[in-house]
């Protein structure tokens, strides 16, 4: 999809601090970090939300929650505790359509998100 920003930044038409990327999937820190550690994780497939992903391309969702077990690892909040955040639609708080699995980290998280 040719205006989608995360499809942009999975090209690397649109620079980002990637942290990982593989032929499926590119995690990147979000420009608008809610937390000390926000990674997005996104397919490099253009998925507009959760809806769209059919039983082949759900496979997807376990790479993604696998990638982020990686990162938050690898970026010291595994320990001390994470979210993983899924959004779907507006409602949700979905802003971007592509699907995107955001990683917060780094605080203490409380409850309702925020």
């Amino acid at each position: 999809m040719t205006d989608c920003i995360f499809c942009k930044v999975a090209s690397g038409e649109i620079d980002s601090k990637k942290v990982y990327e593989d032929s499926d999937i590119v995690a990147f820190h979000d420009i608008n970090k809610k937390a000390p550690v926000h990674i997005l994780i996104i397919p490099r497939e253009h998925i507009p939300s959760l809806l769209d992903m059919d039983t082949e391309k759900q496979a997807l969702l376990g790479q993604m929650n696998s990638i982020a077990i990686r990162l938050a690892k690898e970026h010291g909040v595994a320990e001390s505790g994470f979210r993983l955040v899924l959004n779907c639609n507006q409602d949700a708080g979905q802003s971007i359509d592509h699907v995107h699995l955001h990683l917060l980290g780094g605080r203490p998280m409380g409850w309702p998100p925020g």
